[in-house]
């Protein structure tokens, strides 16, 4: 018992002298740890003051810097202050020379102004005394001179004008000329169409004179039934063999026509065959006048037309004009404008289209009040046909045509209506139109005779040359040429020719 409370007082004795030595291994660490810490505090702080004397010293050096470069800059504007208060004080000093100049310039000019108006008063009176000394020799008044004297600058001035004009026109003729003439040549070069114009068909030739009387039937009604079905009147006269039919329609004189000939060949003539063969030509000559629309547009290259205008077109088939098909003249006029265009460096499509349809409003006049060319337009824009193809076509018959291609499809169609053989005219007409140009050339005064040649495509006209000179005559051409546009209606273009003459006849005996 004894020896372990012994044991338990030597384990409380060491735990105590254990324990006692790690407090004071423990104060001897702590204490050299507040002494290295306080080192180290020492040498941050000694650092820190380093630093900051160096900081303090740049600021220093920094603010010196500024200073003595804001100084420097002050000292340069000062300068340049000073600088602009010597100019603007030279300038004050040359604004007031100047303005002592100007004051001296005003006196100087009230005194010029007055001498002038002093001598301006004296000129006056000199131009009034001289006035009434040259009225008093010439008997003449101011007025009366300067009327003379006007009309003497008039004549002077118109004559200039008159040889100016003369000039500028024979150059300007000789220059287009030349060009004209190749584009139209090279373009008719290249149309081969045929010279013997096509005559309408009026009559139907039978095999023999009894199918008259077949055709009238009894008591005439095969002739009703047959003109009220075609609206054609059949004349059926004393000519051998032949029947006449009479309408103002060519596409029903056609239908006629067919109609009347499928009869005769078939023999049977009565109002219900008649009616029956009348529906199926009707048919078969819309089919012909779609498929003429449709070849017509094919020859041309024409695309993107509307169908109702293709068979307008059409219509144009069995429509004549001067002895003329109007639809073979339309083809032809299409191809000639396109050729021109093409050479003139114009619009190849709007010339063709134009060309081909200038004479649509022609299919149906007969239904439409007005001029063809501008029913031929109204259709066109009616049918989506583009704007400049419309304007050509209602310009075709005017003088100053809206574009390029509208005086182009007006030559083209002058040309095809111009060329040997396509028109054909009467006797009678044919004299008319001659006489008619004689006359209006010869109301003219200094006229002594004037000729129309070349069936009235031309005229020439012999002047008085005691009563005419040669830049009278260049003036009188021009107004014969405007009396006709104004007076007469032909087709394509007329020539107008004076001729100055002067002749001195002497005889040796």
């Amino acid at each position: 018992m004894t020896n372990v409370i012994v044991a338990i007082v030597a384990v409380l004795i060491g735990l105590g002298a254990g324990a006692s030595f790690g407090l004071f291994r423990r104060k001897v660490l702590s204490r050299k740890r507040y002494e290295a810490a306080q080192e180290d505090a020492s040498r941050v702080l000694e650092i820190a003051g380093e630093r900051k004397r160096a900081i303090i010293i740049e600021a220093k050096e920094e603010a010196l810097s500024i200073r003595s470069s804001s100084e420097s800059e002050i000292r340069e504007r000062r300068s340049d202050l000073n600088g602009i208060e010597r100019r603007l004080s030279n300038r004050e000093e040359q604004l007031d020379r100047r303005g002592g100049n100007l004051d001296n310039r005003e006196r100087h000019a009230d005194q010029r102004d007055s001498a002038i108006e002093s001598r301006e008063s004296e000129l006056e009176d000199l131009t009034a005394k001289e006035t009434v000394l040259l009225e008093s020799i010439s008997n003449l008044s101011m007025e009366e001179a300067e009327a003379r004297l006007l009309a003497i600058a008039e004549d002077d001035i118109q004559h200039e004008i008159a040889l100016r004009y003369r000039d500028h026109e024979n150059r300007a003729r000789e220059e287009a000329e030349d060009k004209a003439r190749n584009i139209v040549a090279q373009a008719v070069q290249r149309i081969a169409s045929d010279v013997v114009s096509e005559i309408t068909v009026t009559s139907v030739p039978l095999p023999s004179d009894d199918m008259k009387g077949r055709l009238i039937g009894r008591e005439g009604r095969n002739i009703r039934a047959i003109e009220k079905a075609t609206g054609v009147d059949l004349i059926i006269d004393d000519t051998p063999e032949a029947v006449t039919l009479s309408c103002f329609d060519p596409v029903r004189r056609e239908i006629a026509r067919v109609s009347l000939t499928r009869l005769i060949s078939d023999g049977r003539i009565h109002p219900a065959r008649i009616e029956e063969i009348v529906t199926r030509s009707e048919q078969e000559v819309w089919d012909t006048i779609w498929k003429a629309g449709e070849t017509a547009v094919f020859e041309t290259g024409v695309r993107g037309l509307n169908p109702e205008v293709v068979k307008l077109l059409g219509r144009l088939k069995y429509r004549y004009s001067y002895g003329e098909n109007v639809l073979l003249h339309s083809v032809e006029v299409g191809n000639l404008a396109a050729m021109i265009a093409s050479e003139m460096g114009a619009n190849v499509k709007v010339a063709k289209m134009g060309g081909l349809l200038h004479d649509i409003g022609k299919a149906m006049s007969h239904e439409v009040e007005g001029p063809h060319a501008e029913i031929g337009g109204d259709v066109a824009a009616k049918f989506n046909v583009p704007k400049a193809v419309c304007a050509c076509i209602a310009d075709h018959h005017n003088d100053n045509p809206s574009s390029v291609e509208g005086f182009i499809v007006a030559a083209a169609d002058a040309i095809s209506a111009a060329r040997p053989g396509a028109r054909r005219d009467t006797v009678e007409h044919y004299v008319k139109r001659l006489e008619a140009l004689e006359e209006v050339a010869s109301g003219f005064e200094g006229v002594e005779k004037c000729y129309a040649i070349q069936a009235g495509r031309e005229v020439r006209v012999l002047v008085k040359p005691e009563n005419v000179d040669d830049l009278m005559a260049a003036t009188l051409a021009r107004d014969i040429v405007k009396k006709i546009e104004e007076t007469l209606v032909y087709p394509g273009q007329i020539k107008v020719t004076v001729i100055r003459e002067s002749r001195q006849v002497e005889y040796a005996r």
